[in-house]
């Protein structure tokens, strides 16, 4: 399957003719506000772990983590009283946990999987 890069296609960065030339000689690629948005759509989705879905796209997982708390703090609903805003995080929490459950599970299954053909 052939690389997006090697194709000379670069998804969702931003191109302005040198405009953040500093920027991307630093080695800082600049990406869109939509690809940003998709890729942490794809990671709250839960189907495919953070490392995966930046090793899929070849990003930082500092930067898309950094997306993911951005997205977070700019979804986070201004009207809840303190026990709402406890009950969330704690749901959060919890959605995580089994997020990472679903993981271990994953590979377990595929781990036995292999050892029964």
């Amino acid at each position: 399957m052939a690389d997006i890069r090697d194709l000379g296609l670069c998804v969702g960065r931003d191109v302005h003719d040198g405009e953040h030339a500093e920027e991307e000689a630093a080695g800082q690629a600049q990406f869109t506000a939509d690809f940003k948005a998709e890729i942490v759509d794809l990671c709250l989705r839960g189907d495919r772990s953070v490392p995966d879905v930046c090793k899929d796209f070849d990003l930082t997982e500092s930067a898309v983590r950094l997306w993911l708390a951005q997205s977070d703090a700019s979804h986070q609903p201004k009207d809840l009283d303190t026990d709402e805003r406890e009950e969330l995080a704690a749901l959060r929490r919890e959605n995580r946990r089994l997020r990472e459950d679903i993981e271990v599970l994953k590979r377990a299954t595929a781990f036995f999987a292999r050892g029964t053909g």
